[in-house]
C-alpha cells in the first residue's frame, strides 16, 4: 500500500466561523484582494469583519465560472492595489479565482506558461501569496483541492492551473453561511458533493483515507441533499452538505475522479451548463456504463463490490445493488430538478468532438475503467 495526502494548511468548521475572518487574518496580511461570488452587501459584511481588525481590501466579483481573462485582471487589480492577500469568497468559482490570483502574484510569467492542454504546462515555483478559502455554497470542494479550473473563451475549453502551491492557507468552512443559497443552486452544488465522494471512492487511485471520507460524505448527502433542497433554513442539513462538499474535495484532491468529470470539463467549456447539473446529469448513465464494463472485461473488479456498497449507503437497505443506487439518483435528480443536456444546446452532432476530448481528460484516467468510444457516447446519448 502506498498512498500521499495533503490539504490547506488549517481548516476550521463552525458555525458563525466567518464573523472571526478578522482575528485568523491577522499576520497572513495587511490588504486583502476578495474575489467575491455573492452581492456587494453581502461582500461589504465580510469587509466589515477585515476593518475590524485593520485589514483593509479591495473586492472583485466573480461573475459565472472563472476564465483566463478573468484571472489575469484580478493579479493586475492586486497588484495596482499593493494586496498581500487573497480571500476566496462565495462558490467554486470564486475559490478557484482566488487560489489562481494568489498563485500568480508570486510568480513570473503569463499564465499561460503554466496551464495545462492550452498552454506550456510549466510547474509554479514558488508558493503563493496567502489566501483564505471561505466557501458559501456546498459542491465543489475547491476550498481544499490544488487546482483551478479555468476556461478559456478562445479555446472554447476549460482547463487547470494545477500546483500543491494552491492549497490555501486557511479554510472557513460556516454552514451558515450556505442558508440563503436558493434551490436550484443547492441542488448543483450539492449533486456535484455527491459525485465528489462517489467517484474517487471507485476511483483506480482510491486510498484508505479518501475511502473513509467518502464513506462519510456520501451518507450524509443521502440524508441531507433532498432536505437542504426542499428547506433551505434547516441547518442540520446544510451542516451536513457542508461536510459532504469539504470530503469530496479532500478524496479528489488525494485520490482521483472519473468519466463524470472527465466529460464535465469538456462539455462545460462548450455549452453554458452549471458544473453541478452537468455532473448530476451524466452520473447515474456513468456508474451504469461502467458496471456493465466491468462486468463484462473486468469481472473480479474491487470497483464492482464498491458500486454495490455505494448503493446500499444511499438507499439504506443492505440488499441493494448497483443498479439500486442507479435508480436512487435517478429519482434525486428528478425531484431536484436536473435537466438533460440538451436543455443547454448540446445536440448529438457534438458527440464525437466531446468523447475526443474527454478521451484525455486528466479525470478521465481514474475512471475504473477504461470505456470504449460507443460506451462514451452512450453515456452522452441517455444524459440529453
Amino acid at each position: 500500500m502506498k498512498f500521499e495526502f495533503m490539504t490547506s494548511h488549517r481548516i476550521i468548521f463552525e458555525r458563525g466561523a466567518v464573523r472571526k475572518i478578522g482575528t485568523l487574518a491577522k499576520g497572513l496580511g495587511t490588504k486583502a484582494l476578495i474575489a467575491s461570488g455573492l452581492l456587494k452587501e453581502d461582500t461589504e459584511r465580510l469587509v466589515g469583519y477585515l476593518q475590524t481588525e485593520g485589514i483593509g481590501s479591495v473586492a472583485v466579483y466573480v461573475q459565472g465560472e472563472p476564465s483566463v481573462e478573468g484571472i489575469k485582471e484580478g493579479v493586475a487589480l492586486a497588484r495596482e492595489e499593493g494586496c498581500d492577500l487573497v480571500i476566496g469568497f462565495g462558490g467554486g468559482s470564486a475559490m478557484d479565482t482566488a487560489k489562481a490570483v494568489s498563485v500568480m502574484l508570486t510568480n513570473q510569467g503569463e499564465l499561460l506558461d503554466y496551464l495545462e492542454v492550452i498552454g506550456k504546462g510549466r510547474a509554479l515555483e514558488n508558493p503563493s501569496a496567502p489566501c483564505i478559502a471561505v466557501p458559501t455554497t456546498s459542491g465543489t470542494g475547491a476550498e481544499v483541492t490544488k487546482n483551478a479550473v479555468l476556461s478559456s473563451k478562445k479555446h472554447k475549453l476549460k482547463v487547470s492551473l494545477r500546483s500543491p502551491y494552491m492549497l490555501p492557507d486557511l479554510v472557513l468552512l460556516d454552514p451558515e453561511t450556505t442558508v440563503s443559497v436558493p434551490p436550484p443552486v443547492t441542488a448543483s452544488t450539492g449533486l456535484d458533493a455527491l459525485t465528489q465522494v462517489l467517484e474517487p471512492y471507485v476511483s483506480n487511485a482510491a486510498n484508505p483515507l479518501t475511502d473513509a471520507l467518502c464513506r462519510e460524505g456520501l451518507a450524509r448527502a443521502a440524508r441531507s441533499l433532498k432536505k437542504a433542497f426542499d428547506t433551505g433554513d434547516d441547518i442540520d442539513a446544510r451542516e451536513d452538505m457542508c461536510v459532504t462538499s469539504l470530503f469530496g474535495g479532500l478524496a479528489l484532491a488525494n485520490a482521483k475522479l472519473g468519466a463524470v468529470h472527465g466529460f464535465a470539463g469538456v462539455i462545460g467549456g462548450m455549452y453554458p451548463i452549471p458544473h453541478g447539473v452537468c455532473c448530476a446529469t451524466l452520473l447515474p448513465h456513468t456508474i451504469e456504463a461502467n458496471v456493465k464494463a466491468l462486468f463484462q472485461r473486468d469481472p473480479q473488479s474491487e470497483a464492482l463490490r464498491r458500486f454495490d456498497e455505494i448503493a446500499r449507503i444511499l438507499t439504506g437497505r443492505p440488499d441493494a445493488t448497483a443498479r439500486d443506487g442507479v435508480a436512487w439518483i435517478q429519482e434525486l435528480c428528478a425531484h431536484l430538478k436536473v435537466p438533460g443536456l440538451s436543455a443547454f444546446g448540446m445536440t448529438e452532432a457534438a458527440f464525437q468532438a466531446v468523447v475526443e476530448k474527454s478521451k484525455v481528460a486528466s479525470s478521465m484516467k481514474g475512471n475504473p475503467i477504461v470505456l470504449t468510444d460507443a460506451e462514451l457516447e452512450t453515456i452522452l446519448t441517455k444524459s440529453m
